[in-house]
């Protein structure tokens, strides 16, 4: 009897330990499964930026305050674990709802970042262009003008200071969000020299202009131009101009110069305005691009309209498009009826 209740008190201990283990066990794999697999992030925030040089710190002040995570200590243990806080790499992450932590500390131990698309065209100046650059990439706009206005930068790609804007090509790229501003200008001449092939420049020295000279002519072409199918035709007439030594006379370059772009009606004022970029007052080209022209623009002046015209005007229709003349007395004829139209609207300036 006494043997049975030994036994059958054995049995009991052995099945609490049982249990024991049992509930330990489901415990501790609750755990792990909730530190490293279970879904942690929310739909709050489509990326997770790491920031160069940031530290785990950071990352868990971006994560908290954001609330890209649901359980953020789970984060922070599994990533220890995992040896992230040596292994943080910079860059943009993307993020998508119910995704483990395992799967978001893999990705960013690994720099699988989301490549940032860069499509830039049509910006006015450097300023502008550094500010459009700082909301892509992770250096900020004072750090790209800086560069953008470094003597030893743009020496460097043979360039000057007012010129410097010629070496950007209006396309699209793709880099990462981290990129640096140094990486970035390396980039930005790659691509600048793959661009002039030597078929274009042949087609630049035809024109006895250089690649630089091309893409300033073809910034005031773009300034001109609201349809792609008459840049050639107005680019044919620029070049006319320089060619005979007549001034450009280009309204887009006064209203560059004067720094006003909400100007409709380029009047008297305007044009008297001091800059090397007024060319009413200064012949041939002006030192640098009035904007960043479209690829469309450049090829427009490398592969120019032949033709006699001299003179162009906005239609009276305000369609966008043009009157083109040979002569004065025809050009005076085609900017009557622009005045008039101008009148008509009250648009004075």
């Amino acid at each position: 009897m006494q043997n049975e209740k030994k036994t059958l008190s054995t049995r009991k201990i052995i099945i609490a330990v049982v249990l024991l283990i049992a509930i330990v066990g489901a415990v501790v794999g609750l755990q792990f499964y909730k530190t490293y697999f279970a879904g942690n992030v929310t739909d709050n925030e489509k990326f997770l930026y790491v920031r160069t040089g940031a530290g785990m710190e950071e990352l868990l002040k971006e994560v908290e305050q954001k609330k890209i995570l649901n359980d953020v200590g789970a984060f922070q243990k599994a990533a220890l674990k995992m040896e992230l806080y040596t292994k943080l790499k910079p860059g943009k992450y993307s993020l998508k709802k119910g995704m483990n932590n395992r799967s978001l500390i893999n990705m960013i131990k690994a720099g699988n970042q989301e490549p940032v698309k860069l499509k830039f065209q049509g910006l006015r100046k450097k300023e502008n262009f550094a500010g459009y650059l700082s909301r892509q990439l992770e250096p900020d706009s004072l750090t790209f003008i800086t560069y953008l206005d470094s003597t030893s930068v743009f020496e460097k790609y043979g360039f000057n200071k007012e010129n410097f804007y010629t070496m950007f090509i209006p396309n699209t790229y793709e880099m990462y969000w981290n990129t640096a501003a140094p990486d970035f200008l390396e980039r930005m001449h790659q691509e600048y020299s793959k661009f002039w092939s030597q078929a274009r420049k042949d087609k630049a020295a035809a024109l006895k202009l250089t690649p630089i000279q091309v893409t300033i002519l073809a910034s005031i072409v773009d300034g001109e131009a609201l349809y792609d199918k008459e840049m050639p035709t107005i680019a044919g007439l620029y070049l006319n101009r320089l060619s005979k030594g007549i001034r450009l006379q280009a309204d887009p370059t006064v209203i560059y110069a004067n720094g006003d772009f909400t100007v409709k009606r380029v009047t008297g004022p305007l044009l008297r305005v001091e800059s090397p970029y007024n060319t009413y007052k200064y012949s041939g080209l002006p030192p640098g691009p009035i904007m960043m022209p479209s690829i469309a623009a450049i090829d427009a002046v490398l592969n120019k309209e032949n033709h006699d015209y001299i003179f162009m005007c906005a239609k009276e229709d305000f369609s966008g498009y043009h009157n083109f003349a040979k002569t004065r007395a025809e050009h005076e004829v085609n900017a009557d009826k622009y005045r008039a139209a101008l009148n008509a609207r009250k648009i004075f300036r």
